[in-house]
């Protein structure tokens, strides 16, 4: 009878229907944001530029990870910090608070295997800056249950390829203070992208030897599985080079190069990168040169648009890209034209994470 009643009850609980990303208004985004207040959140926005949801972080934010089916998402400090929130943006509760080992930090950025089941989340020794990746078991509460080499320095941005649980890892390359970021090894570093398996064997490495002072800091993936990775240059400024280099695994890498007149204007610097969502054009911001940089899947420049800080950037579901920037604009933009789709008084942060 016992038996019966705990098959029963187990069948009863299957049949329940799962919280999914429609219980949280169905975002298309999430970002973080700096409040008007002071305060810090992060934020589920619709297709239509609206604020969703604003749930609070304890401190100021950088990126974000959404479950591929369950509405959390798990929000991480800004860069070296040492918190990761579990959020049920349904609800607004906290349901975990990832802490890395003693003498880690985590490095902004986290993502999941494909059922959901592990999230992998990118961290640094801090002494040395050596590269480690994290793994969580999200579907037991977030228990910490391995790490690996992230086989570089300084990993950033971590992502998932497409219909595979392979990871791809940007390795900055830069060796930092832990206490206050400051550089240590301008002169010797080795930026990388490294593909790896998800036990963490080494896949694949591409490394740019004549531009090893082009730290890699930020990704986005075509479902083909072209990489589009985002650079920091950190050697001499009058001497501009590409910000932006593509690569599909077992290819060369594509560096794609402004127009002339372009060649200063992002200084730099690129914040984020991102596809349109049907794949033909890749762009990257500068919040330090406000500005905005178009070319297509094969490097070729496309366009060029001039926004104040300017950062966070997504494919936009009717075409081209959503953008965001430090005075709370939301906007559409589509072949170098700016479309405002919502204002807000918050300072949006660096990245606009798009769901699904």
């Amino acid at each position: 009878m016992k038996r019966r009643a705990f098959l029963a009850s187990f069948a009863a609980a299957a049949a329940l229907p799962r919280a999914s990303w429609a219980d949280a208004g169905s975002p298309a985004y999430l970002a973080a944001a700096k409040e008007v207040s002071g305060d810090y959140s992060l934020s589920g926005i619709s297709r239509a530029g609206e604020r969703l949801f604003s749930l609070p972080l304890p401190s100021r934010g950088h990126a974000a990870t959404a479950h591929p089916t369950r509405p959390e998402a798990v929000a991480f400090a800004r860069r070296p910090g040492t918190f990761a929130l579990v959020i049920d943006c349904a609800t607004g509760v906290t349901t975990a608070r990832l802490t890395p080992p003693e003498g880690r930090q985590f490095n902004g950025h986290g993502a999941y295997s494909a059922d959901g089941a592990t999230l992998y989340t990118s961290e640094v020794v801090a002494e040395g800056s050596e590269g480690r990746i994290g793994l969580w078991d999200a579907a037991r509460g977030y228990q910490r249950i391995g790490e690996f080499a992230s086989n570089g320095i300084g990993p950033h941005e971590i992502r998932r390829l497409p219909g595979s649980d392979d990871l791809v890892v940007a390795n900055g390359g830069i060796q930092t203070d832990p206490s206050d970021r400051t550089p240590l090894n301008l002169d010797t570093m080795r930026p990388n992208l490294s593909y790896l398996s998800p036990e963490g064997a080494v896949l694949e490495v591409v490394d740019l030897p004549e531009l090893w002072q082009n730290s890699i800091r930020h990704l986005a993936l075509r479902s083909d599985g072209q990489v589009a990775f985002a650079m920091q240059w950190q050697g001499d400024l009058a001497e501009p080079v590409p910000l932006l280099g593509l690569h599909r695994r077992g290819g060369d890498v594509t560096l794609a190069e402004p127009v002339e007149a372009e060649m200063f204007a992002m200084k730099g610097y690129a914040g984020s990168v991102a596809y349109t969502q049907d794949g033909q054009q890749v762009a990257i911001t500068s919040p330090k040169g406000g500005r905005i940089q178009a070319f297509s899947a094969t490097g070729v420049p496309l366009w060029s648009l001039a926004r104040a800080d300017v950062c966070g950037l997504g494919p936009c579901a009717e075409g081209g890209f959503v953008a965001t920037d430090g005075q709370g604009l939301v906007a559409r933009v589509i072949d170098g034209r700016l479309e405002p789709l919502s204002s807000a008084r918050v300072s949006w942060d660096n990245h606009l994470v798009a769901l699904g």
